[in-house]
C-alpha cells in the first residue's frame, strides 16, 4: 500500500513538472476586419463629400469656405470690427439650429434655446467646437458638418441618424473671457 502511494506521488511529480504549452486562441483576429472597416468608412466619407458639394453647388448665392477641420462654412452676418474670437475656457452664449442636407429642421433654435458653452471644456458637436472659434461676438455663420465631425456612426439616438451630415446656423451672442 505504501509503495502505491509513493508510486502515485512520483508519477504526479514527474507529470506535473512537464513543460506546459501556451494555449492557442480559438480564433485568431486578422487585419481583414480593420481593412474592411476602413474601406467602408472611406466610401461613406466620399459619398458624404459628394452630397455636401452638391448642396453647396445648389446654394450658389454664398461662397463657402472649407476649414482645415473638414467642415464648410459661410458668414450670414460678418462683423468687420477687430473684436476677438473665443479661446479655450471662454464662456460663450450662442443660439443654433440643426438641419439635414435637405434643409429639414431637426432641432430648432427655439427648441434648443440659448446655450452657454465653455470653449474646449464641454462636449459639443466637434464641427461646431472648431467653428465657434472662428466667430466674433454678434456674428452668424452657417456650417455644413460631415458626420465624422458631428454624431458619426452612432447618431444622437433621436432625430439625427447614423452617418448624417448636418447643417447648423449659429449666432454667437456673447463671449465672456
Amino acid at each position: 500500500m505504501k509503495f502505491r502511494i509513493l508510486y502515485l506521488f512520483v508519477c504526479f511529480g514527474v507529470f506535473s513538472c512537464s513543460k506546459q504549452e501556451a494555449r492557442r486562441p480559438i480564433s485568431a483576429t486578422s487585419s481583414g476586419l480593420l481593412e474592411s472597416t476602413t474601406s467602408l468608412l472611406k466610401k461613406i466619407n466620399t459619398i458624404e463629400e459628394i452630397k455636401i458639394k452638391n448642396y453647396i453647388k445648389k446654394d450658389s448665392l454664398h461662397d463657402y469656405i472649407r476649414s482645415s477641420y473638414g467642415f464648410w462654412y459661410h458668414y450670414i452676418d460678418k462683423k468687420q470690427t477687430d473684436t476677438i474670437t473665443p479661446s479655450k475656457e471662454d464662456v460663450v452664449s450662442l443660439t443654433y439650429d440643426i438641419l439635414d442636407l435637405s434643409d429639414q429642421i431637426l432641432y430648432s433654435k427655439e427648441f434648443i434655446g440659448v446655450k452657454e458653452y465653455i470653449v474646449d471644456k464641454e462636449d459639443f458637436i466637434p464641427g461646431l467646437q472648431y467653428g465657434i472659434k472662428l466667430m466674433k461676438e454678434g456674428e452668424s455663420m452657417k456650417f455644413i458638418i460631415p458626420s465624422f465631425n458631428a454624431y458619426g456612426v452612432i447618431g444622437d439616438g433621436n432625430k439625427i441618424g447614423i452617418n448624417t451630415s448636418l447643417i447648423s446656423r449659429v449666432t454667437l451672442i456673447n463671449i465672456n473671457k
